[in-house]
């Protein structure tokens, strides 16, 4: 898996708006804002970097206080983590994107297309999630490897055999026959909202699948104040 162009924003006004309900915006701590690399400090989190100007945010004693104080007392107080957005081009296996896929409420993606460019590109093992490949004996004394050479060049037969008959029969028997472990790359949209019900102890953070447990907790963890905010039933004291 891949995570590329993450960018994320939102935080000043999401911070300011948590504060509506008791008009207490004189307790604002935080500071938000634009500088190059010589003035970055101790504790302030890079949002984005355009060129040399980076955009970074820096949450205060008093509002990280409040904020995690809303965020523990359930979803409804918590709505200015829907306001903090993600972006981010995920590229991963057709099996875990059917699971992301349960996460519909306040998310987007655009995906490149299997249906129009499945048979643009050569395919090789490197268009398959094989991060965690292991040779192991499938039985009659065959291990996986032999499988995937043969599928491989069987999908790569049909490919060519498309490109030179455009015999649409041809690309149907492609896309019947293509792993789950296709890889797809989609441009992602979600809030830290999202994150927070994918990242917890019940959902994805300790799933069977490496794809969730280790590569996009190891991403969500990245993001800036994610600590603080979305695996926040592990901070001490909250």
């Amino acid at each position: 898996m891949k995570f590329e162009r993450t960018r994320v924003c939102g935080f000043e006004n999401a911070l300011f708006g948590m504060r509506n309900a008791k008009n207490s915006w004189n307790k604002i701590d935080s500071e938000f804002g634009f500088c190059g690399e010589e003035g970055l400090e101790d504790g302030m989190f890079i949002l984005h970097k355009n060129n040399d100007i980076y955009e970074y945010a820096k949450i205060g004693e008093n509002d990280m206080k409040l904020a995690q104080t809303l965020i523990c007392a359930g979803s409804e107080h918590r709505k200015f983590l829907r306001q903090i957005q993600v972006e981010v081009t995920i590229t991963a296996p057709l099996y875990w994107w059917k699971e992301f896929s349960t996460y519909k409420v306040g998310t987007v993606a655009n995906s490149t297309s299997t249906m129009h460019k499945l048979a643009s590109t050569p395919i090789t093992m490197d268009c398959f999630e094989m991060d965690d490949f292991k040779n192991i004996e499938i039985g009659l004394g065959l291990r996986v490897y032999t499988y995937w050479d043969c599928l491989i060049r069987d999908l790569e037969n049909l490919r060519q055999k498309y490109n030179e008959t455009k015999d649409k029969r041809y690309w149907k028997e492609l896309i019947r026959l293509l792993p789950e472990s296709w890889l797809q790359k989609r441009t992602v949209t979600m809030n830290y909202e999202n994150l927070l019900n994918m990242c917890s102890k019940g959902q994805r953070r300790f799933h069977k699948l490496t794809e969730w447990s280790e590569a996009f907790i190891t991403w969500a963890r990245s993001l800036p104040y994610a600590q603080d905010l979305i695996f926040i039933d592990e901070v001490e004291n909250k």
